[in-house]
């Protein structure tokens, strides 16, 4: 909805108050202004001028020497090209010095040897939107259609002066559809009065009923149907002051009878139509359903088969409207029509918008009657449109009333409960100052002894429960001056729950570390679900699925991963390290008759070089052990590394030889490793290596208390050993054996080299441990030191078969 300010300040004294202001207080009050359009795009020295003589340019034949009177004391000469440019137009002229929009300034030239003194503009020119031009005028330059004495302003005269505001209306709001009722909101934010416009109209002493008759089929589908005969009209261009107005709104000049049904429209919210009076060829109007195939064409030209869903206006016969989107060609009002018959009616919303997305016809007229319109303003609004048409197009308006009337008009009678209302919104409001609030908005009320009962107006259809008023109470008081308070009652002050915090807190580590956090669909194909499901699980299918890709629940979040890793490497972003966390969904039934079960899972995928320094022409590529150290810090952060181990492990997925599991006090919550070959080449990457880790266990883990330890002050003494093992003899094995031989004086035990090769029986394999001993209560001799270190290596003699390496 686009509203202009100075049309807005017909109804509302707004003197002291600026557009701005109006747009600010309008958004916090509820009802958003997108934009504050300036109509005036940049042009300076614009002045009506009178054309007074107009001769062809004896070099060009395409252009005219105009004489042109603009207030001064000698009229100036100026070349035109346009063709609809004559003697005795009153035209918009930019005057020497003047600029137009895009910084086009006005300067004194010679055309084909003639002096010009000045520019005769089109609206286009002047910034104006070409579907906003009147069509007589869209290819040429814009004459006023009244009498403007030469040198008037004409920024003024064509309202460009003027601001308008944007109103970016949500569904509900649909009161604010129209100028009165954008006024009643601002009134009620500024606490003014509004004033209504005169709908008094002189009627003529002829009957309107002799002229026609009304008849509405169901009147569920039309609970409000009325015509006015208005007689000997003329049609012309309508007064500039209205298509200033229609043009700042949006709308299209046509012609005086037209742009005041549309004037109206905008005004009051109500939708009317124009019907030439002679081209009905009928004098009974039967509002019903089409019928099957009957055809009817609109004002569009388009020829519009239609149903039995849509509601048609007739003449008795044949339809000559669709009912609250178009009328039909074959009755419209142009320049001959000598008799109007002015259509003002309440159509059920359902069938507006229904025959409006049959036939793809979105008008103003549609919009307003499907989001709802005020019924008790439709024989006002006729009122108003008549009493235009009368003083425009110079007609009589017949008397008496031909109307159908089955509305409606109870009011919507709404329970305020003070006490309750307070405590909802967290304010002390008096019943005074309540009172206050609704008689800024104009709602009628009556106090109780809780509260009030208060009428909803039938513009505001929006108003249904208590809340709807309670909302109404807060934007009117300002949001911004609620104060902040706790909510009342058995409820905790808002934090985060265990699990969320250490979610964020692995969030944080991976992004730190170096990952970026992608989401991914929940949807995947079957193909891709079935590759990461187990044995005992069944896949999960929509009904109505989008497509055969996003048919399936996923039962992993890897492949969406190789996706992304896939779309980078495409264009050129070879190192890529990502992680998500999100559900995947299971269920060992075949019928599903419960919900699936739902698992949060946390995976990682890394791709090309992990760090690189050039300046060192260091760089170190992703590998199984950069990605462990990655998961190894995310147990650390949870304080969780004491109680996780590795083993490795074989996935049809993963590469059989560089692939762990991840134990939880012995139980798996997940594995590492590198992609199996052929994934990696059937998703086109290279070497890639992924995590996927159980993130509900992983949170909902007990951690061990942490313990603090001051720092050593006597020396420590390591020992090196290399171990001869068994090729299948892991690391972890072995360290478990250090360590559970080790004693309290063991503090760490580091693995830092394998070998296998030369000098080593086939089968064997060499592994070496730096192991660090420390008493914190005193200085270690090497006697004490040696005693526990000779049980590590019988432990590791008896236990692993482990023998130093000579």
């Amino acid at each position: 909805m686009l509203v202009s300010y100075n049309w807005l300040k017909q109804y509302v004294d707004l003197s002291d108050v600026s557009p701005a202001e109006i747009a600010e207080k309008m958004t916090r009050g509820g009802v958003e202004i997108d934009f504050v359009h300036t109509l005036n795009q940049g042009a300076t020295s614009l002045v009506a001028g009178y054309v007074e003589s107009c001769e062809q340019h004896p070099d060009a034949d395409k252009l005219n020497i105009c004489q042109v009177d603009i207030g001064e004391e000698e009229p100036v000469q100026i070349i035109c090209g346009a063709a609809n440019i004559a003697a005795g137009q009153t035209v918009v002229v930019a005057k020497i010095g003047a600029r137009l929009p895009g910084d086009i300034k006005i300067k004194k030239a010679k055309l084909r040897g003639q002096l010009s003194q000045g520019m005769i503009c089109s609206l286009q020119e002047l910034g104006l939107d070409a579907n906003l031009v009147p069509k007589e005028m869209a290819e040429g330059i814009y004459v006023f259609p009244n009498d403007i004495a030469p040198g008037t302003d004409a920024l003024e005269a064509l309202n460009l002066t003027d601001e308008v505001l944007e109103l970016d209306l949500t569904p509900n709001r649909s009161d604010c559809l129209n100028m009165i009722g954008v006024a009643y909101e601002v009134a009620a934010l500024y606490g003014k009065e509004v004033t209504l416009p005169d709908e008094d109209v002189q009627l003529d002493s002829e009957k309107a009923d002799s002229f026609v008759s009304i008849e509405v089929e169901n009147k569920e589908d039309a609970s409000y149907y009325e015509a006015i005969v208005i007689k000997d009209v003329q049609v012309g261009a309508s007064p500039q002051w209205l298509q200033n107005r229609l043009m700042a709104a949006g709308i299209r000049p046509i012609n005086n009878v037209v742009d005041s049904t549309n004037y109206v429209l905008l005004e009051y919210g109500q939708p009317l139509h124009a019907f030439d009076y002679d081209k009905l060829a009928s004098d009974q109007i039967l509002v019903r359903r089409a019928k099957q195939g009957e055809e009817l064409v609109t004002l569009d030209g388009q020829e519009r088969s239609l149903s039995k869903e849509q509601l048609v206006i007739t003449n008795g016969e044949h339809p000559v409207a669709l009912a609250g989107v178009m009328g039909g060609k074959n009755t419209e009002v142009d320049e001959n029509t000598k008799t109007v018959l002015l259509e003002a009616a309440v159509f059920q919303s359902s069938l507006v918008r229904q025959a409006s997305r049959t036939f793809g016809l979105r008008s103003d007229s549609s919009t307003r009657f499907e989001k709802g319109i005020n019924p008790e303003n439709t024989p006002h609004a006729a009122k108003r449109a008549a009493k235009l048409i009368k003083e425009l197009a110079s007609g009589r308006v017949l008397s008496g009333e031909v109307r159908v009337d089955a509305r409606n008009l109870t009011q919507t009678k709404i329970d305020v409960h003070l006490k309750k209302m307070n405590e909802r919104l967290g304010l002390s409001l008096t019943a005074e100052e309540t009172g206050a609030i609704f008689d800024k908005l104009k709602f009628h009320y009556d106090q109780t002894e809780d509260g009030f009962v208060v009428e909803a107006p039938f513009r505001r259809l929006d108003l249904m429960i208590q809340e709807d008023l309670y909302e109404e109470v807060a934007r009117i008081y300002g949001y911004d001056n609620i104060p902040a308070t706790l909510p009342e009652g058995a409820t905790t002050q808002g934090t985060l729950s265990p699990y969320q915090a250490k979610r964020r807190r692995l969030a944080r580590y991976l992004e730190s570390s170096g990952l970026s956090q992608v989401m991914t669909y929940s949807l995947t194909s079957p193909e891709k679900a079935r590759a990461h499901k187990k044995e005992d699980q069944l896949l999960i299918q929509l009904s109505m699925p989008m497509s055969e890709e996003r048919s399936t629940m996923r039962t992993s979040l890897l492949p969406h991963l190789y996706d992304v890793l896939t779309y980078n490497v495409n264009r050129k972003n070879q190192n890529v390290h990502v992680y998500e966390m999100g559900s995947i969904f299971h269920s060992t039934e075949p019928t599903l008759q419960t919900q699936p079960s739902e698992q949060e899972l946390l995976a990682g995928a890394l791709t090309g070089v992990w760090h690189e320094n050039s300046w060192q022409g260091e760089k170190k590529v992703v590998d199984f052990f950069v990605v462990k150290g990655l998961i190894e810090g995310i147990f650390v952060e949870l304080g969780l590394d004491d109680v996780v181990t590795y083993q490795q492990s074989t996935r049809t997925h993963m590469h059989p030889g560089r692939t762990a599991e991840c134990l939880l006090n012995g139980k798996s919550i997940g594995y590492v490793g590198q992609l199996h070959p052929a994934v990696q080449k059937e998703n086109d990457l290279r070497e890639t290596y992924v995590f996927e880790l159980d993130l509900d266990a992983l949170l909902n883990a007990d951690a061990p208390m942490v313990q603090y330890q001051t720092l050593p002050r006597f020396p420590s003494i390591s020992r090196d050993i290399a171990l001869v093992v068994n090729q299948d003899q892991t690391a972890g094995e072995l360290e478990d054996i250090i360590r559970a031989a080790g004693t309290e004086l063991l503090k760490s035990v580091n693995l830092f080299d394998h070998y296998e090769g030369e000098h080593l029986e086939d089968g064997k394999k060499s592994l070496a441990f730096s192991l660090l001993y420390l008493d914190p209560e005193k200085t270690l001799t090497d006697a004490e030191v040696e005693e526990v270190h000779q049980k590590v290596l019988d432990g590791l003699k008896s236990e692993a078969g482990a023998t130093l390496r000579q």
